[in-house]
């Protein structure tokens, strides 16, 4: 169990399907205690997988709202100071995918994939980086995109969310890597997820074909990355770093 003891801050949780279900399992078989920041999810079904999680012996907290409001960010994170003392580790998971070109795009899109996608991990690291500096110790793991590094048609958007994402970890990472602190990013190519719901039969026959390893990947081959670079000693030495779990769509 190579987090047990480390408490896990994850946003964007549900007990649906996809990486939202996936990181919550994973990081509780681990033995993280979690605080799970979770929006339009029936009550009943997060309280039905809170219970489910902690069938591994850890505790999990629930906390509703939308995480790219300042308040909601703020009080996720004062809740896990509050019962658990200290944030080891912050996952940054929420996001939306609407795809839309630019002329069919409002200013609304716009700003709701942005504000979700970018602004949402603005807020949770301005809030939680303080208590970590104290500490002198943290894990900060951002869930990006291959698409935030070769762009996407009818992703504007969300393109230029994950490439945000990418370059703030990378800024973020020379601030606070003095205190004991790392800051990494995991940018999946194409997974199965309740997001391929949003984009055609076409385009996934599509993608799948053009792909080094001609398949979509699964949640369970991603997990892996985010747990290594919380894990200690694992991620010691990874910091500013973009994990590409991505099937070869990007090569660096």
């Amino acid at each position: 169990m190579r987090l047990k003891g480390k408490i896990a801050v994850i946003t964007g949780a549900s007990a649906g399907k996809g990486m939202s279900r996936g990181f919550p399992e994973g990081f509780a078989r681990e033995g993280a205690d979690l605080v799970l920041n979770y929006y339009g999810h029936p009550t009943a079904e997060m309280e039905a997988f809170r219970q489910e999680l902690e069938q591994n012996g850890v505790r999990v907290i629930l906390a509703e709202g939308d995480i790219s409001q300042e308040e909601t960010a703020k009080e996720l994170i004062d809740t896990a100071i509050r019962e658990f003392g200290r944030i080891d580790i912050l996952l940054n998971n929420a996001g939306i995918s609407k795809p839309k070109r630019l002329t069919d795009m409002s200013f609304t899109d716009w700003q709701r994939t942005i504000s979700v996608n970018l602004n949402s991990v603005f807020l949770t690291c301005r809030y939680a980086v303080p208590h970590m500096i104290e500490r002198k110790f943290g894990r900060i793991i951002n869930i990006a995109s291959q698409v935030g590094q070769k762009g996407s048609v009818e992703h504007c958007h969300y393109s230029a969310a994950k490439a945000g994402m990418i370059g703030f970890t990378k800024s973020l990472a020379r601030e606070v890597g003095a205190y004991g602190i790392t800051v990494n990013c995991v940018a999946p190519g194409p997974i199965v997820t309740q997001l391929m719901g949003e984009v055609s039969e076409e385009w996934i026959r599509g993608k799948a074909a053009e792909l080094v390893l001609p398949r979509f990947g699964e949640v369970e081959e991603v997990v892996p990355s985010a747990i290594f670079l919380a894990s200690e000693p694992d991620g010691n030495l990874y910091t500013g770093q973009t994990l590409g779990p991505n099937l070869g769509d990007v090569m660096l």
